[in-house]
């Protein structure tokens, strides 16, 4: 097992003596000795006749081969006479032997008669040695095997996840978790977190529990034993498990899901069982998992065969050490996962789980509040309000308010201003929302003129309906894949009525209406439009029960993985395609009925938005008149993406939620919760489905 404890005996800073550089430096020697061995101190320089004609000379006092290598030592007088003339050291020689010199004898039978020769002569005491090459070759052998050892060590190593001694092959299967305690906490309290009070109660009273037990105790109550984390992603659910970290004055394992899974058969439930191992003997404990789906996702739903057998094998390990035979007393579980409709049952139940905490998009004063947290390291200057900010982004999370703040101290960085003020806010939701802008892009002036006009249907008719989001922005400066884009201030409700549906319809459909009365003929910039529209329509019908033909009837289900059956037969799926596209007739229609009877004011909106490329509230109150469905509320910074060609736009930027038609039941979130208020031009009828 991993853990960042460090021992107190040892320097700060000081790495971890490791035993493998001392095998590293061994063999490092043993080839600097090979290399030495097989030099020579002037082979390279004298030739076999120039070593015959030395031992002529008389300068040898000695002289042995072995049929291949000739070795020479000198009188002292020739060395004496030799060291004159080479004052920088001393003679070369191998590092095992002492001989002056090292020759090669040229393969020849006379070269060896010559030698003997020599001896013959009385020139030189020659004498001849069996070739003995047993010490290099053993040392080749020790080399290789060196090197097959290492690489060995190195592959186990990374099979085992690297680090110290748990990296070995026969640690594999222990758990990979990450230990926090007193000495290492993660410096993270409740209070760091804003919103989510109900949340942090809940586990506010486990971390209480731990650390107050008889006050639960003493009532006959006992701890949950498990604590799932559900939300959709951003909503700050891992910063909770830090929290609870920082917050418990008891051991903290964390891990994620995917470190249950491993290429090796077995290894997944060896892990859990040395998690739990390690757990108990730290009790009262806390283990963290984070995005459990990786390891907990339904038994049974894999069509191929044998292909998730290990990840079963390490859920029903799971559920075994959760609830099972034995006991675990005094270790509570805590998870977090954004798709909890996939978990397996069997997991969910109580006894495993036992509660189910909901982390939801903040709400508007939830979000006064993270805006107080990630604004503290900012330079701000006075404009800078935190209820108008809010304000600004219905709908967004924690994760996407961070990013906001960060963008915003990139903006002002950029325009090198001292401190971060309320446009460079502006423009950082405006980046996040709506895309990069790019003023350079090139479009032609027909294309232009037909942006604008696109625009312009869509803020006339949204201002002319009761339950359509009240616009405040219309651009037709190019940013991200729309050529167009409408800001909303879209309203924070849980549940939306019929009208307002259909409202928001007419307003989504009042850019091709706009296109089609103006030029007389329509083009490829309401795909984004059309793909909205089309899901509003399929999810009255066939999910919200909106429809009096099909009735009180909802064919949505979240666990459906079946693409190739239908909940309903073809004569129903008949009846709701009939249905939704007369539910989209009927509001395109409505949109041109609109535009035909405020023509005037459609042409003047979009001659102005030629001409100044943006426009704000007040122009739409100048050319429209006043909204009398209006209410007194800051700007909003919603994108709707349109007239965009039908390569580069395919849906809205903003948009976030998942296809809700009869063919293909949406399967990550529940439809009875709020979508993110960041929605196109027409808050879709699935908005409650994201």
């Amino acid at each position: 097992m991993e853990s960042n404890n460090s021992d107190p005996r040892k320097p700060a800073g000081k790495p971890n003596f490791n035993f493998y550089w001392v095998y590293a430096g061994i063999g490092a020697l043993l080839i600097a000795m090979i290399l030495s061995g097989g030099a020579t101190g002037g082979a390279g320089s004298v030739s076999f006749q120039e070593l015959v004609s030395k031992a002529e000379r008389g300068e040898f006092r000695k002289l042995s081969h072995n049929g291949m290598v000739a070795e020479a030592w000198y009188t002292d007088a020739a060395r004496d006479s030799i060291m004159k003339d080479r004052p920088e050291g001393p003679l070369g020689g191998g590092f095992f032997r002492g001989a002056d010199l090292m020759v090669e004898i040229p393969p020849s039978e006379k070269n060896i008669d010559r030698l003997d020769q020599l001896s013959a002569e009385g020139k030189v005491d020659v004498s001849y040695e069996r070739p003995n090459e047993w010490g290099q070759q053993l040392v080749f052998y020790i080399i290789v095997l060196a090197v097959m050892v290492g690489v060995w060590m190195v592959l186990m190593r990374r099979l085992g996840g690297g680090g110290g001694g748990g990296g070995q092959i026969f640690n594999i299967g222990k758990s990979k978790a990450q230990l926090f305690d007193k000495e290492n906490s993660t410096q993270v309290n409740f209070k760091d977190v804003a919103g989510l009070e109900g949340a942090k109660e809940e586990l506010a009273e486990i971390v209480e529990f731990l650390k107050n037990p008889d006050k639960y105790t003493d009532l006959g109550a006992k701890i949950p034993k498990g604590a799932l984390l559900v939300g959709p992603p951003g909503t700050g659910k891992t910063l909770l498990a830090k929290a609870v970290a920082g917050e418990a004055q008891v051991p903290f394992f964390s891990l994620s899901g995917s470190d249950f899974v491993e290429m090796f058969v077995g290894v997944g439930a060896s892990r859990v069982r040395d998690l739990f191992k390690q757990a108990k003997d730290k009790s009262p404990c806390i283990v963290f998992i984070d995005e459990i789906d990786a390891v907990g996702r339904a038994r049974g739903k894999n069509a191929s065969i044998g292909s998730n057998d290990e990840r079963e094998n390490t859920l029903n390990q799971l559920l075994t050490e959760m609830d099972g035979f034995g006991t675990n007393s005094g270790v509570i579980i805590l998870a977090a996962t954004n798709r909890a409709d996939i978990l397996d049952s069997a997991l969910m139940r109580a006894g495993r789980f036992d509660r189910q905490i909901y982390v939801d998009m903040p709400d508007l004063t939830e979000r006064e509040a993270i805006f107080d947290v990630h604004l503290r390291p900012l330079k701000t200057d006075d404009t800078i309000d935190v209820d108008f900010l809010a304000r600004q982004t219905p709908g967004f999370s924690g994760a996407d308010i961070a990013n906001i703040c960060n963008e915003a101290a990139l903006i002002a960085a950029r325009r090198d201003a001292g401190k971060v003020g309320k446009q460079d806010f502006l423009d950082a939701v405006d980046r996040v929302v709506g895309g990069l802008e790019k003023k350079n892009k090139l479009i032609t002036a027909g294309e232009k003129r037909t942006i604008a006009f696109h625009e312009a249907g869509h803020a006339t008719v949204s201002w002319m309906l009761e339950h359509a989001s009240p616009l405040v922005k219309v651009t037709i400066v190019p940013r991200g894949q729309s050529l167009g884009a409408a800001w909303y201030l879209p309203e924070e409700r849980h549940i939306t009525t019929t009208e307002q549906i259909f409202d928001e319809m007419c307003a989504a459909l009042g850019g091709r209406a706009a296109e089609e009365i103006t030029f007389g003929k329509i083009s490829t910039g309401a795909l984004s439009d059309l793909e909205k529209v089309t899901k509003q329509a399929y999810a009255m019908v066939s999910v919200y029960g909106l429809n009096k033909r099909i009735g009180n009837r909802s064919f949505y289900d979240p666990r459906a993985e079946a693409t190739f059956t239908k909940p309903y037969s073809e004569e129903t799926a008949r009846i709701i395609d009939e249905e939704a596209g007369a539910i989209i007739e009927r509001a395109y229609a409505s949109a041109r009925e609109i535009l035909e009877t405020h023509q005037d004011k459609l042409n003047a909106l979009a001659e102005r938005l030629l001409e100044r490329e943006v426009i704000f509230k007040e122009d739409l109150v100048d050319v429209l008149g006043p909204r009398k469905w209006d209410k007194p509320e800051p700007a909003a910074t919603h994108v709707e993406p349109a007239a965009s060609d039908a390569v580069e736009s395919t849906e809205s930027v903003a948009d976030s939620t998942p296809t809700l038609d009869p063919e293909r039941p949406a399967e990550e979130e529940s439809p009875s919760d709020e979508s993110r208020g960041a929605e196109g031009s027409a808050g879709s009828a699935d908005e409650n489905a994201a």
